[in-house]
């Protein structure tokens, strides 16, 4: 079956895709920037982009497979997401925007770009869409990332570590992450991206951490001064700017922290005291203020949620126009379709002391007992048998593929929406 499908690449199938980039590019390069064409020529961009994808998507449907086996030496080398786009856009060029044409959109507004990242999402979605690479891809993303590896000598002498604006310190057998990107209200940007998923590596690869806990760290900004926050999602006014990373962040997040913390790290049998490949431990989510997009989408893969009184929990996913990540698939299990729906279309905003809250969080203290609430529920998550049976969970209710094909579909989805005329627009309203 392998060797049938590595044989079915055609020659002609390269050329054929490479002639039809060659005539987008000669269709855009008479065209002024985006921000500057008028309406006739964002018709003809609008084809001429149409053409082109529609040949890369059907490329990546019939020889996805193939080009993976080609970068990945047949799924035996682990790449994560931005190594693979890097050489898969220097092994077939023509499935991507030129390295000139990247280097155009630099420094432009969101709504000024091209729209290149749904190229990306095309090639991610092929690869995604076929179970054996995506699954490779998927297990890739698991593994820890060289700046974990580098800081976890020091970080199991000290027990402390700052990367970025997450701190994560090591208090006997719990480790506590604090995020603290106390400009934007612990807003997810590129930086907090990178210093969760290293932090969130150490806790895991720490054998001394049996238990993690995140929380959001205290404000300076002039309406939460002195209080804690959780986290207000995406930071818009990067995205306005185009300064979200489509691979890093909004990819990356999703690959990243936040499946590690679901699933654990792979590839790390001489870390794991069962000899198995997976390292995984129960995580605690304390919620202050609010949890807004994506401070909610990581609230569903926490073990444990404590949240203090007057907190409150809202995917503004229709006001924003995006996706909010993976809560399409994980709030439902955890809340119910109607609750997940009434969220995620609507906008509906819970409060921590309504009925509802209760599918959202495990317990609501007031805000002067999370301490103590932090404790006793780190304490309950000790016992050995938690993590085998956290698996066991994770296994009846979302598997690596779930997640594989969800993913799949995500990856170009979020691609065109960060370009959808309705979400620049708000972006413009709220920003410019």
């Amino acid at each position: 079956m392998h060797e049938a499908r590595v044989a079915t690449i055609p020659q002609d199938a390269l050329q054929e895709l490479a002639e039809v980039v060659l005539a987008e590019q000669a269709f855009l390069a008479a065209l002024p920037p985006p921000i500057e064409r008028d309406t006739e020529q964002h018709k003809i961009s609008a084809s001429s982009h149409a053409r082109c994808r529609a040949a890369r998507t059907a490329f990546m449907a019939r020889h996805g497979a193939w080009l993976y086996d080609q970068l990945t030496v047949d799924c035996t080398v682990p790449l994560r997401l931005a190594e693979l786009v890097r050489a898969a856009a220097e092994h077939t060029p023509a499935l991507f925007a030129t390295p000139a044409q990247w280097a155009a959109e630099s420094g432009r507004l969101q709504a000024q770009k091209e729209g290149w990242e749904i190229e990306q999402g095309i090639f991610v979605q092929g690869v995604l869409r076929d179970a054996r690479c995506g699954a490779h891809l998927v297990e890739s993303m698991l593994h820890p990332l060289p700046r974990s590896l580098e800081l976890l000598t020091s970080f199991r002498q000290s027990g402390r570590a700052e990367v970025g604006p997450v701190h994560i310190e090591r208090r006997g057998e719990v480790a506590h992450l604090t995020v603290c990107n106390d400009a934007h209200l612990n807003a997810e940007d590129n930086e907090l991206a990178v210093g969760l998923e290293v932090c969130v590596d150490l806790a895991l690869l720490d054998a001394e951490v049996r238990v993690g806990v995140v929380r959001g760290g205290v404000m300076s900004h002039p309406k939460y001064r002195g209080r804690r926050v959780f986290c207000s999602g995406i930071n818009l006014k990067h995205l306005y700017a185009g300064r979200i990373s489509y691979i890093d962040f909004l990819l990356g997040r999703e690959f990243g922290y936040v499946n590690k913390i679901r699933h654990g790290l792979r590839g790390l049998a001489a870390h794991d005291s069962a000899g198995g490949t997976t390292v995984e431990k129960p995580w605690i989510a304390a919620v202050d203020s609010f949890a807004i997009g994506g401070g909610l989408q990581l609230m569903l893969v926490f073990d444990h949620v404590v949240a203090s009184r007057g907190t409150h929990f809202v995917l503004p996913a229709a006001n924003e126009g995006i996706i909010p990540g993976l809560a399409n698939l994980r709030l439902p299990m955890r809340a119910g379709n109607r609750l997940a729906r009434d969220m995620i279309l609507r906008g509906r905003v819970v409060h921590a002391e309504e009925p509802d809250a209760a599918l959202l969080v495990d317990e609501v203290v007031e805000e002067a007992h999370m301490e103590a609430a932090i404790t006793a529920a780190a304490k309950q998550m000790r016992s050995d048998a938690i993590v085998p049976n956290r698996r066991m969970l994770r296994m009846a209710e979302e598997s690596l593929d779930q997640f594989r094909a969800y993913m799949a579909e995500f990856a170009l989805e979020q691609a065109r929406r960060i370009h959808a005329p309705d979400v620049l627009s708000r972006l413009h309203a709220r920003y410019a």
